[in-house]
């Protein structure tokens, strides 16, 4: 936190506060908190407001070294609880890279939020500003999370969203795929797989409140109609990224369509759908292309029962997280040095 004995700095007057508030991303009363060495501004804005003074000429470099972080950044992550293995894979991998963060200044913790509830999701943000020097969370589209996140920029803590993002909201960076392209690779890789005769193909969708299932589902139903107009769309389900309820939207559109030749899970719960799919002894007639390579797409991969995996390394994530608030805390921009999430397609020939 910002230093006790920390003395009002020597100023140059030929930039201004609004300057230097609007370099650094924060209020003026912030910028006017911080050069006046006043208590109630976290670490990394300190930080982000004195180098953004620096580089603008307002203070001498030299005050950088006034106000350097003595202890590390608490990072809090807030990851949808339930059954999503990929997400599980996601928080333990946080815990267990501590050394890594700590490299960074940085102290990670992780909660699990009930899932797709974004009531419960912006008040857990809210509680985790009143302590957290940043945070980290997959979006939920949603006015009550909009508003939390801008809150939270308004008083100086960053929030960065992983995975699904959420549109007019002042958070620092999205670290997550172009979803709208994931979905078009998803459809022309279970186009490719149908072949050219007329098909009907389906979707589940983990939830359309999640940013990212939505573009995914747009991505998937453009590239169909654009390139391979023989293939119908009869449907999509959401199953809430839940094993037992995808299992059953699952059985139920193999009831409906007992000519269905693919479907595409946009979320998790994939061992849902590849147990309803080994139930009704469709793998070597059903195209199945999914999201996150964990132990059970692993299997289905290998069985044959999945025929494509779409991913995004989890620890690439987890290091370009703690670059991003490294960033953050030194007044860097927050993408700076960082690049872009690249997904990667697993096949059972190409299991890593």
């Amino acid at each position: 936190m910002l230093l006790d004995t920390l003395e009002p700095i020597e100023i140059n007057r030929r930039a201004t506060i609004v300057d230097v508030a609007r370099h650094a991303g924060v209020s003026t009363a912030t910028v006017d908190r911080v050069l006046n060495g006043r208590q109630g501004v976290r670490a990394p804005t300190v930080q982000r407001v004195m180098r953004s003074a620096a580089e603008l000429g307002y203070v001498e470099e030299d005050a950088l070294s006034a106000v350097a972080p003595q202890t590390l950044a608490n990072i809090s992550f807030l990851l949808p609880a339930g059954t999503n293995r990929y997400l599980a894979h996601l928080g333990r991998s946080i815990v267990e890279q501590s050394a890594l963060f700590h490299k960074h200044g940085i102290k990670p913790s992780v909660e699990y939020i009930k899932s797709f509830n974004p009531e419960a999701l912006a008040v857990a943000l809210q509680r985790h500003g009143r302590s957290a020097d940043g945070i980290a969370f997959m979006a939920l589209e949603h006015p009550a999370v909009r508003e939390a996140v801008n809150r939270l920029s308004a008083k100086g803590v960053p929030t960065v969203t992983l995975i699904s993002d959420i549109g007019n909201a002042q958070r620092s960076a999205y670290l997550g795929l172009d979803n709208r392209s994931t979905g078009r690779l998803a459809g022309y890789l279970i186009a490719r797989f149908v072949g050219k005769a007329p098909a009907k193909v389906a979707m589940i969708a983990g939830s359309l409140s999640y940013r990212a299932h939505e573009e995914r589902e747009m991505g998937f139903l453009h590239v169909l109609k654009e390139s391979y107009p023989h293939i119908e769309v009869v449907g999509i389900r959401e199953g809430h990224d839940d094993e037992n309820m995808n299992y059953r939207q699952m059985r139920m559109l193999l009831s409906k369509h007992p000519d269905l030749a693919g479907i595409y899970n946009i979320g998790g719960g994939a061992s849902g759908v590849g147990k309803a799919i080994k139930d009704a002894r469709r793998e070597e007639s059903l195209v199945f292309v999914g999201h996150g390579l964990t132990p059970d797409t692993r299997a289905f991969l290998i069985d044959g029962t999945m025929d494509a995996v779409i991913t995004q390394n989890p620890n690439d994530t987890i290091s370009r997280v703690a670059r991003v608030f490294k960033n953050l805390r030194d007044g860097r921009p927050a993408d700076e040095d960082v690049e872009p999430l690249r997904s990667e397609v697993i096949f059972r020939e190409n299991l890593p």
